[in-house]
């Protein structure tokens, strides 16, 4: 049983409950967005915690799942190529994206082969459009944001105190050295990109997130740069599903 507790958090036995109900939740705001809005636009998450998700979707959720009405994006990559076991594309592609009918022009990869990287933030930014108004929930640009964190209270690629938490007119940027292995150049989405969403979904596993996810609500609700995952926003709810270890220390 989850048991819920304040701003949006619920907590579960362990991961496999936890993904189990993410997949729910994925699946029923899809089947609404799609309702009213004719599409369903979703950022995935790299990292290996949602890999559970994407093949339970794909498994359970292959005839009963709006695929050919989904929008793929990317909230992170590494500058790798797309065929590279460090490739957020590749992880989602060989779990998820290759094994449902989602139309493939609808995925929208983050070009991690291009060099320079910034070149390739640009291209993605220029294809996202104009950042819209803050809150405007009506022009946001995703209907769900999949977000993890890492032991230090990362988020896509964007880490504590680094240039890129205080970005205000792009909507994507690289990372020249990431501030976790693999230490690798990256690309992100920022803070105000991430917020032009209808709803942020974080999910969390695992002991090592414990004293992250523990600083990151007690910096709630203003948040700090320090746990950058704090300071996410979205024009609707920003919801976490974490295991029983993730929220120990709470």
């Amino acid at each position: 049983m989850e048991r819920g507790l304040a701003r949006g958090l619920r907590v579960f036995p362990d991961l496999s409950s936890a993904t189990a109900a993410a997949a729910r939740h994925v699946r029923e705001r899809a089947v609404e967005a799609v309702r009213a809005r004719g599409r369903f636009a979703w950022v995935l998450a790299g990292g290996h915690t949602p890999e559970g998700l994407y093949r339970l979707l794909a498994r359970s959720y292959r005839a009963r799942f709006p695929w050919r009405e989904t929008e793929i994006y990317f909230g992170d990559e590494r500058c790798v190529s797309p065929r590279s076991l460090e490739s957020n594309y590749a992880t989602a592609r060989d779990g998820l994206l290759a094994r449902v009918p989602i139309r493939r022009t609808r995925i929208h990869r983050l070009l991690g082969e291009v060099r320079p990287p910034s070149r390739a933030a640009a291209g993605y930014a220029r294809a996202l459009g104009t950042l819209p108004p803050p809150g405007d929930a009506g022009a946001a640009w995703f209907d769900l944001v999949l977000l993890g964190i890492g032991p230090d209270g990362h988020t896509a690629s964007l880490f504590p105190g680094s240039r890129s938490l205080s970005e205000t007119r792009r909507s994507v940027v690289a990372v020249r050295r990431a501030g976790r292995p693999p230490f690798l150049p990256r690309l992100t989405m920022t803070l105000p990109a991430l917020a032009a969403s209808r709803e942020v979904l974080f999910l969390a596993a695992g002991a090592d997130k414990a004293d992250a996810v523990a600083a990151i609500f007690h910096a709630l609700p203003n948040g700090t740069p320090e746990w950058p995952a704090s300071l996410v926003r979205s024009t609707g709810p920003v919801v976490w599903y974490v295991d029983r270890a993730a929220a120990s220390r709470l």
